[in-house]
């Protein structure tokens, strides 16, 4: 595997069953400890976290970001947001389109106990994020945001994305074509 996605959802919903796979949240948080490039949005972020509590149960998630997620009754992030990317962002950009990045938010759950050396791609100008402030949390090759980034010709994710996929097996002296699979 050469990245991974890690999509919005309502993990929440799943929890008991999320935690009963130990073998898929070792490998993943194995994988990002070892450099895996891995992109998570909103649910995915909140799967990524140490635990998840909801109705009154804590659940174990993978423990890749080390913090908790507490979900609540009313939405903590709800609408469009306008981010700015810091320097801590590692995914490679063209500084002309590194403009506001518009997006959305939609989330009942905040996240608690980061670290205070926590590294953040995004500072929030519009919207909630982790903390009213920041969002995007970065750890090794790992982002993992609140926001849904949307797919534009100002902000292409996707093929940035891929690009730090690529950048990151170049690192590791992995050839991008043996990553495609061969024809019979």
């Amino acid at each position: 595997m050469d990245g991974l996605f890690i999509g919005g959802g309502f993990p929440e919903l799943y929890a008991r069953e999320l935690e009963a796979n130990a073998g898929l949240r070792n490998r993943i948080r194995n994988a990002i400890d070892a450099g895996l490039p891995v992109y998570a949005e909103c649910g995915g972020l909140m799967y990524l976290a140490r635990t998840l509590t909801w109705r009154g149960e804590t659940r174990t998630m993978t423990g890749a970001i080390a913090a908790d997620i507490v979900m609540h009754d009313k939405p903590v992030g709800r609408g469009y947001v306008k981010l700015l990317p810091t320097a801590d962002h590692p995914w490679p950009h063209e500084p002309a389109t590194e403009d506001e990045i518009r997006c959305h938010e939609f989330h009942y759950s905040s996240i608690e106990n980061l670290p205070p050396d926590t590294r953040y791609a995004y500072r929030v100008s519009r919207g909630h994020g982790i903390d009213g402030e920041r969002d995007g949390i970065v750890y090794k090759n790992l982002l993992a945001s609140y926001s849904h980034l949307r797919s534009t010709a100002a902000h292409d994710w996707a093929a940035r994305f891929v690009a730090f996929i690529r950048q990151c097996m170049a690192g590791r002296g992995v050839a991008a074509s043996a990553s495609q699979p061969r024809a019979a």
